[in-house]
């Protein structure tokens, strides 16, 4: 496997396991992953069909299930490429007060 590719699946899995762990995603590291997916279609290393795969493939490791469940088949179309769907799980909300 290209080495540039075999970066991107670990930053992938380590991501989306994170989230699926309920553990905060700071943007630095989905940016800079965002940026070498960009760099491997630009250079020709893969096509966004097949990062889009293997990303997905990470996705499910983490969450048992895939991206087009939790996002909706057109997910792409709210997450153009290159950007990751790196959601993190809504907060718990408690009301303050008894209204």
């Amino acid at each position: 496997m290209d080495p540039l590719l075999a970066e991107l699946t670990r930053r992938w899995r380590d991501m989306f396991a994170a989230l699926a762990r309920g553990d905060d995603l700071p943007p630095g590291p989905r940016l800079r992953t965002e940026g070498l997916a960009e760099a491997a279609v630009l250079t020709g290393i893969a096509s966004v069909q097949d990062l889009d795969q293997t990303m997905d493939r990470c996705y499910r490791e983490a969450f048992e299930r895939s991206m087009d469940e939790d996002f909706g088949a057109d997910w792409r179309n709210f997450f153009p490429f290159p950007q990751v769907p790196a959601v993190a799980q809504r907060a718990p909300v408690y009301p303050s007060t008894a209204d």
